[in-house]
């Protein structure tokens, strides 16, 4: 057994005894250091920027399901988003311009639901009224395919929102909705910020996008869902492309 000198014990009680004071007054003393943020996580606190948004990426491309909510600016216009996705379809609803509509994905196969108002926006009234809060299949040749699906697909949302811009850093430790959280930015801010979990795996729980462009949350990683074809009775087949609207 190797001894422990006597007057280092002493300091040691000494430096204690002066935190404890310390605490209890509010006071904040040189050598009382505060709890290690990084204790008990899953220590991607400790890596560096660069390590933590390709571990945070692996990990969202690995996950089989996830829901995200928030707003995303592009082409000039704001989309508000309530979406769950994964691997092979997506479900939820998307508000742009006061109108909200329904977006479900089933494999290749994408539907829009939506009122009267939404479809009536193009003068067609007699179509509007057919397609009123039915499951309107949207043909893949048609521009609203290409504009929409994107909202219900997993990898292409996650692989064009995620990545941040410029040089990147790490912001500190955080916390969103009780669960502690690296902060990574780019370029300090202006190219987005990443609020990564400390808990479990990796997974990015709240991204705020550069240039103002949309700020958005992630929750229910992992959790399942079911993504079905709608009844026949509920689904409208318009033909080769939508009413304007």
């Amino acid at each position: 057994m190797t001894a422990i000198p006597q007057g280092r014990t002493r300091r040691a009680t000494l430096v204690s005894a002066a935190c404890a004071l310390a605490a209890t007054g509010a006071m904040v003393l040189t050598g009382c250091s505060s709890e290690d943020p990084d204790a008990g996580t899953n220590g991607v606190g400790k890596l560096s920027p660069e390590q933590i948004q390709t571990k945070t990426r692996a990990a969202a491309d690995a996950a089989p399901a996830v829901r995200l909510s928030g707003t995303v600016v592009t082409s000039g216009r704001t989309y508000k988003l309530d979406m769950r996705l994964k691997d092979d379809g997506g479900t939820g609803s998307v508000t742009s311009q006061g109108s909200t509509f329904g977006l479900l994905r089933v494999g290749e196969q994408l539907y829009l639901k939506a009122d009267a108002d939404f479809w009536s926006h193009g003068g067609d009234t007699g179509a509007a009224g057919k397609l009123n809060g039915k499951y309107v299949k949207v043909p893949q040749g048609d521009p609203a395919y290409k504009k929409f699906s994107g909202f219900t697909d997993k990898a292409v949302l996650l692989g064009g929102l995620l990545p941040l811009h410029g040089k990147l850093a790490t912001d500190g430790h955080h916390d969103q909705s009780g669960t502690p959280t690296i902060r990574i930015t780019g370029d300090a801010g202006s190219g987005g910020t990443l609020d990564v979990s400390l808990q479990g795996k990796p997974y990015p729980l709240r991204l705020v996008r550069a240039g103002s462009a949309g700020t958005l949350s992630f929750s229910d990683w992992g959790k399942d869902f079911t993504v079905t074809e709608p009844a026949k009775s509920e689904t409208v087949d318009y033909g080769k492309q939508l009413p304007t609207s």
